[in-house]
């Protein structure tokens, strides 16, 4: 597999742009997170930048001048996802396409790039179809992959969702280009038919800067003087679950009990987890997530993350939040498999890294070992003096 060049697709002359998204800050999403970031940074080589998401908040529009160029962004006010039910949440998606497609068609018509994701999904969808009318290039940042999650998510086969998925591959194969966040995601499209000339691979990156002299959060007092394993961010359906539990719960059982694990995390997994364990009385600490200002103080906090992907996933999601715990210098547990750039990214880490299979709850109980080895200190003998 070649190696794909990590650079921008725009260049200056395609002067105007315009980025659509999900969720801005300080809605939570990191899709939303950094596609902010990726238009402040365009702005200031200086294209006139317009990014358009969601909020939860009032709707907005602020245009401001940034380095060389401008930067607009659009908020729209939009209700939350309705998780609970998959007709309420397939009509969301629509509304929500059409609400951000209906705020910038104009400029659509007027860019000379387009940038879209795969969130909210399926927008390719509606943007494909209508691409005789936009006169820029369209190129798609492809985050998770739609309908490939909702796939991967099945016990069974849906004839229904593998008609979407054709229609998707027939869309795709007409987007002027993609970004991807990792080989992983390479993989999987060239194995649509999408040759790899038309591949960027732009890594996401880390959304906070972790400053020599930044401080770390205070520990819940109930983790005080335990090895504190945090996962942080969105417990999804894409993480694995059963492993993590199995064997955090042989660690408390069989083993050492040392490490606690501290979820500052929502999703369908955190309560899974949370539920689990306080049906069995296995100790852990449960937080909400924490704003974008607080995430470098709270990933400085444990003593390793915890990052976990089920193999079904592998290609069509990239846990975004490897690279903040990269950059954070604290090691990371992960389980998924090495086929994922969670572990191509992850293996060189000088801070220590563990990897365990989806499955291997003796694995990941070992892991929990072996990190309470490596970063709690042992204490030391009373001397004479101490007595």
């Amino acid at each position: 597999m070649m190696e794909l060049l990590a650079r921008s697709p725009f260049d200056l002359a395609e002067k105007r742009l315009v980025i659509i998204a999900d969720w801005l800050p300080p809605d939570f999403g990191a899709v939303g997170q950094y596609m902010q970031m990726r238009a402040e940074a365009l702005a200031e080589k200086g294209h006139d930048v317009t990014l358009v998401g969601l909020t939860s908040g009032a709707g907005s529009t602020v245009r401001a001048t940034r380095g060389n160029g401008t930067l607009t962004e659009i908020r729209l006010q939009t209700r939350p996802v309705p998780r609970a039910s998959l007709a309420g949440r397939l009509w969301w998606t629509i509304t929500a396409n059409l609400h951000l497609l209906v705020a910038v068609f104009g400029r659509l018509r007027t860019a000379n790039g387009i940038l879209f994701t795969g969130s909210p999904p399926f927008l390719i969808h509606f943007l494909v179809p209508l691409k005789f009318l936009w006169r820029g290039r369209l190129i798609y940042r492809i985050t998770d992959f739609h309908p490939e999650c909702l796939i991967a998510a099945r016990a069974r086969p849906s004839w229904a969702l593998n008609l979407v998925l054709a229609l998707t591959n027939f869309w795709r194969r007409r987007v002027d280009g993609f970004e991807v966040l990792g080989q992983d995601q390479v993989r999987r499209l060239t194995e649509t038919g999408i040759p790899a000339d038309r591949m960027t691979l732009v890594r996401d990156g880390s959304p906070v800067s972790f400053e020599a002299a930044g401080e770390a959060m205070v520990l819940p007092g109930e983790l005080e003087g335990a090895c504190v394993l945090l996962y942080a961010g969105n417990y999804g359906i894409a993480h694995e679950v059963e492993t993590v539990a199995a064997g955090y719960e042989q660690h408390h059982r069989q083993g050492s009990g040392r490490v606690r694990l501290w979820l500052s995390a929502t999703g369908a997994g955190a309560e899974a987890l949370a539920a689990r364990f306080q049906e069995r009385g296995v100790p852990f600490h449960r937080s909400p997530p924490v704003p974008l200002e607080r995430l470098a103080a709270l990933l400085r906090a444990p003593a390793a993350h915890l990052v976990t992907l089920r193999d079904a996933f592998v290609g069509f999601v990239l846990p975004s939040k490897i690279y903040a715990c990269l950059d954070s210098g604290k090691p990371v547990l992960f389980v998924g498999s090495a086929a994922s750039d969670v572990d191509l990214l992850a293996r060189p880490a000088p801070a220590g890294y563990w990897r365990v299979d989806c499955g291997d709850a003796a694995g990941f109980a070992a892991a929990l070992e072996a990190l309470a080895d490596k970063t709690v200190k042992p204490i030391a003998p009373a001397t004479a003096k101490d007595r």
